[in-house]
């Protein structure tokens, strides 16, 4: 028996005009425009029920008090609620994409639903769906979108010479060779070599992020792929459940993970730099938050 694993790179559906759509950006646009009508209909509820100057009720209620659990838990993160409103646009919005995007994976019909393309005389068989976030370069565009985001957001925060300071002290080194101390002038060299280092954990904090999810979700549809594969008749509709469960599990927590990790450099970028002995020990306070946070 031959099992068809879905490949590394998403497969072309069709095109428009010039362009390629491959089979995950059509999950992307359903998961987007289902976003889109959510948010539509829950903003249509709320302004009924404040325009009337009523407490909302039912479906409303509950996604209010959903929404009031969700700010507290990013006050714990950012310590600030002016920061918490700021932020929860981004962080919300990454993390209802990358769990829609991951459950709809498991919706019956993803990547049995197939449209047959011919390529050099031969017809192939090319699943019209397949999740989103099996495809590197969505994963990698998330991520680019929320390192490089974070530091904008710090820079129009903090200020461009403050913020550039805490990856490449010269503010710090310039001030050490002020006091003459050698002992000063030779900590603000070996701190500005550290930043250096810094600006290439930023690059690996986008390839983790990209890759954490890319591979989460890939290995579950190869796995669940390949137990479809080898079980036959209607096994292969019933032993797969529980690892249809799991995926659900993995799905949510990586929607977590990646915008919690989000909201870490979100936050950790609009902190104004301290003293120099204070902005070590808070710098070693927020790794290790960062650090809790990334082993998921």
């Amino acid at each position: 028996m031959t099992i068809a694993l879905p490949p590394l790179a998403s497969e072309v559906v069709f095109h428009l005009g010039a362009l390629p759509v491959t089979n995950t950006m059509v999950n992307s646009f359903i998961a987007l425009v289902l976003f889109a009508i959510f948010a539509f209909f829950l903003n249509l509820g709320m302004k009924k029920y404040y325009a009337k100057n009523q407490a909302p009720k039912g479906l409303v209620n509950f996604f209010e008090s959903i929404l009031e659990v969700v700010l507290g838990y990013i006050d714990n993160v950012t310590k600030d609620r002016k920061k918490t409103l700021k932020f929860l646009p981004i962080v919300g919005s990454l993390f209802l994409f990358i769990l829609i995007s991951n459950w709809m994976g498991l919706i019956p019909g993803t990547g049995s639903i197939i449209r047959w393309v011919s390529e050099n005389g031969h017809l192939t068989a090319i699943p019209v769906f397949r999740p989103a976030d099996t495809d590197l370069n969505m994963t990698l565009a998330m991520a680019v979108f929320a390192v490089i985001g974070a530091h904008l957001i710090g820079i129009f925060t903090i200020g461009f010479f403050k913020y550039v300071n805490k990856f490449i002290k010269f503010g710090d080194l310039y001030h050490a060779i002020k006091t003459l101390k050698p002992i000063n002038i030779l900590t603000a060299i070996i701190e500005f070599f550290v930043g250096l280092i810094e600006v290439f954990s930023e690059i690996a904090k986008m390839v983790s992020l990209s890759l954490r999810l890319f591979g989460n979700i890939f290995a579950g549809e190869v796995l669940l792929t390949v137990l479809a594969g080898l079980i036959g008749g209607y096994g292969a509709y019933i032993i797969p459940l529980p690892f249809e469960g799991l995926e659900l599990l993995v799905g949510l927590i990586q929607a977590i993970v990646f915008s919690m990790l989000t909201l870490v450099y979100l936050t950790m970028a609009t902190t104004e730099p301290h003293a120099h002995v204070e902005s070590n020990i808070d710098h070693k306070h927020d790794t290790m938050e960062f650090s809790e946070v990334e082993r998921l």
